[in-house]
């Protein structure tokens, strides 16, 4: 091995490298005598089988001298682990990405020209249909119908009349063998073969052949600004490309084929393959697709799926050839630092007197040192330490529990769309919203906020939804129609009092939706009036009775309103409004209204997570001063 400050020699050459240079040395002395060619060429194979081998050798022996120190060794090891992994992910979804684009492109036009056939066929049938005496008047409908798809085009009909248009044209009629037909076909026209959009139509006693010359210029135009098309080998791209400029450096160009098989003229038996090539950009093919509604199964599907099947496998492979090396370069670390891993395991069980020797004057030394002397206050540190994980587990355990207690899916209704979004300023939330089904017809659905935050908000914001879905469930059949939603609010407000300390209460806003009538009946608990958006006019929805859980004998008014189509219902909590700026003004109703209006139109989801982040914006962007809740009923 060559070491540092050490000259080559032939001594220091291994035998590989030995050999290599004695193979290398023949071959040229070969070259110069003009050697026979057959030995030069056996030897500059041995040459290169062996250079592999040296390379090999050296790129290993490389590795070892580039990662003795430790830092070039973590390096290492993150690029084999992370980097390697992520390079590959990224090229994978590249590839995919690029091949499925391509076939896109040609999925498009050829859509397109199979669409304009469809209308060329429609309109040789509407004309073969058209009696004889009105023959004149339906000419023009008829070149009108077909110039939309194709400028340019012959007709030729024949049977109880014959009439030609242009007047001029001179085409014929296609032989016996074809019956109806529509689609392309190749037709010989001076020497060569042209490709033509046709159809052929028999139909009560006439036959109407319409033939439609497809050009680079036509290809060219049925997708605008979409790129180059044209039929192989029947077709030359013109000169002047219709491929658009790069809108970044992302936007590459490619280029998509789809083989064909065109029947020719002659007969419908006798086949020419083409091939639909389609010169185009990313950004022009993406734009094409996102602006369409109507998507089919694109050809050779099946094939791009086997492929990139294959290239996932290769990459996999790859991927689990880094991840060993990197994990082979991560244990000879952990061997480097056993005595560190062996005082871990002391302290771990207990033992805060163990020390570490020091031994050495390297990094690993100088770490050893730094473990010696943090384990004097390690004690105090882990008894902070645990009582900390121990209160965020805690906390993590009543996050999840408290998501499970948020609906996981919306009530379905044919005329009445809900959508609600909880994001609590801490782990846990003390604001509370649920959807219900009721029967067939009926939903329940209800917003809250309870008075503070973290567990004590959240366990009451358990027991405010446990309450009301036993209510809700325990009305032994009655209809919805006779639930009153002041009687179920009063039961609750009377449970929460007697099973709740006294500093402990709840803004509510409980609602039911007949499907049927198209109505909602709601009782507002103190909760801040919801916003009925009707029109471009908002109305609120003012309170109906106090908070939950202050006082025992507080009475409840219902309040039932008509939601008309279109109408919007938007209920939040003190969360969304009552957030300050820098300078201590909060962010208001007046606001709320405005991003509602404006909003209006969009996506329920849009709306909320628009408001959302105008809050955010609104106070900096920083921690949460409060649990923001809204849900957003609307009719539909």
């Amino acid at each position: 091995m060559v070491g540092r400050g050490r000259q080559i020699s032939w001594r220091s050459l291994g035998r590989w490298e030995r050999a290599l240079l004695v193979v290398l040395l023949i071959y040229v002395i070969l070259r110069l005598s003009d050697g026979a060619p057959a030995v030069q060429l056996l030897f500059a194979f041995v040459c290169v089988l062996l250079g592999v081998v040296v390379a090999i050798r050296l790129a290993r022996r490389g590795m070892r001298n580039a990662i003795w120190r430790l830092r070039n060794r973590l390096i290492a090891a993150y690029v084999f682990i992370a980097v390697v992994p992520v390079v590959l992910i990224l090229l994978l979804a590249g590839t995919a990405t690029y091949f499925v684009v391509k076939q896109m492109a040609v999925y498009v036009v050829n859509t397109e020209l199979r669409h304009r056939q469809a209308i060329l066929l429609r309109a040789a049938e509407a004309l073969a249909r058209v009696p004889v005496t009105d023959a004149a008047t339906a000419l023009p409908r008829f070149e009108s119908m077909t110039r939309n798809a194709f400028p340019e085009f012959d007709l030729l009909i024949t049977g109880r009349r014959e009439i030609r248009y242009p007047p001029k044209n001179t085409i014929s009629q296609p032989p016996a063998e074809w019956k109806r037909a529509s689609g392309l076909i190749v037709k010989p026209e001076g020497g060569k073969d042209r490709l033509y959009a046709w159809a052929h139509v028999t139909e009560n006693g006439e036959e109407v052949t319409v033939l439609a010359p497809v050009t680079i210029e036509v290809l060219g135009g049925l997708v605008p600004g979409f790129g180059d098309v044209a039929f192989a080998p029947l077709m030359k791209h013109s000169r002047a490309s219709r491929v658009p400029e790069a809108r970044n450096a992302f936007d590459f160009p490619l280029q998509g084929w789809y083989p064909l098989d065109v029947p020719r003229w002659s007969s419908p038996r006798e086949l020419r393959p083409l091939i639909l090539t389609v010169d185009t950009r990313a950004s022009a093919v993406l734009g094409t697709i996102f602006r369409s509604r109507d998507f089919q199964k694109m050809d050779f599907a099946e094939v791009a799926l086997v492929a990139f099947a294959v290239l996932a496998v290769l990459f996999l492979l790859v991927e689990m050839v880094s991840f060993f090396a990197g994990v082979q370069l991560s244990r000879s670390i952990t061997g480097a630092v056993h005595e560190l891993y062996t005082g871990t395991r002391r302290i771990q069980q207990g033992d805060f007197g163990h020390r570490i020797p020091v031994t050495g004057n390297d990094q690993l030394a100088e770490l050893a040192t730094s473990f010696n002397t943090m384990t004097a206050n390690l004690g105090q540190l882990m008894v902070v330490a645990k009582e900390k994980e121990r209160l965020e587990s805690e906390l993590t355990i009543a996050r999840e529990v408290q998501k499970q207690l948020f609906p996981r899916d919306v009530p379905y209704t044919r005329t009445l769309e809900l959508k609600g979004v909880c994001s609590p300023a801490r782990m846990v939330s003390g604001d509370y919203y649920d959807f219900v089904k009721l029967g067939e017809d009926s939903l329940a659905f209800a917003i809250g906020d309870v008075a503070g935050k973290g567990i004590s908000a959240a366990l009451l914001m358990a027991t405010i939804q446990s309450t009301m879905r036993t209510q809700l469930g325990a009305t032994n059949g009655a209809s919805p129609h006779n639930l009153s939603t002041a009687k179920l609010v009063a039961t609750l407000n009377r449970q929460l009092y007697a099973n709740t300390s006294l500093e402990k209460y709840a803004t509510f806003f409980f609602a039911l939706y007949h499907e049927d009538t198209h109505s909602l009946t709601y009782t507002n608990a103190g909760h801040l009036s919801p916003m009925l958006l009707r029109a471009g006019e908002i109305r609120m929805l003012e309170s109906t009775g106090t908070v939950v859980g202050a006082f025992p004998t507080a009475r409840y008014d219902e309040r039932t309103v008509a939601l008309e189509h279109g109408d919007l219902l938007v209920a939040y909590t003190d969360g969304i409004v009552e957030p300050e700026n820098a300078y201590g003004e909060m962010f208001g109703e007046d606001r709320l209204k405005e991003l509602v209006c404006r909003y209006a139109r969009e996506d329920s989801s849009e709306l909320i997570a628009r408001t959302m982040e105008a809050v955010n914006v609104w106070t900096g962007g920083g921690e949460l001063q409060d649990d923001m809740t809204m849900v957003v009923a609307r009719r539909i």
